[in-house]
């Protein structure tokens, strides 16, 4: 599925137009990024951060995408937002590195977005023969459906950071 078009999916009655991004251009700053900050990546020695690891999706980037995506893989656990600790940790990140609200909110809906059209585990199990990621399509399942519910909550808790 692509932004502009109506969708064929017998599930949709919808233009897609009503969710796409806003723009082709995403907002904000752009520039080098990690691509998967989360804990899994962070090595702690003595209590201080020692290491960052798997460096496989360094790319230049919206640095708010980036934002999102790492609010989204620490706090979006159980099918659900946290949306207060979404908020404090998107403050955080802005009383260091100043962000636009915009640039935020727009990269939530891109993510949304990707997430959306995104099966790479679906790939993963069927055309890789590879079901090492299964439990991860069902947990992302349960949260994209509730984010789909709640699209402007999860963008105000953005922004409200």
């Amino acid at each position: 599925m692509r932004c502009g078009r109506r969708s064929r999916h017998p599930f949709s009655g919808h233009s897609e137009n009503a969710h796409c991004p806003r723009s082709a251009t995403p907002e904000g700053d752009h520039g080098w990024t990690h691509g998967d900050v989360q804990y899994r990546n962070l090595l702690w020695e003595g209590g201080a951060l020692a290491a960052i690891r798997d460096w496989d999706r360094i790319a230049v980037r919206p640095y708010a995408e980036e934002v999102v995506r790492t609010a989204q893989v620490q706090f979006g656990v159980g099918g659900v937002f946290d949306l207060a600790r979404v908020s404090a940790f998107v403050g955080g990140y802005r009383s260091v590195v100043p962000l636009e609200r915009s640039a935020l909110v727009d990269g939530a809906r891109r993510l949304w977005w990707k997430r959306m059209t995104d099966f790479w585990q679906l790939e993963f199990h069927y055309d890789r023969g590879d079901f090492s990621f299964d439990d991860l399509f069902t947990a992302d399942e349960a949260l994209l459906h509730w984010w789909t519910d709640r699209l402007d909550q999860v963008e105000d808790a953005v922004a409200a950071g």
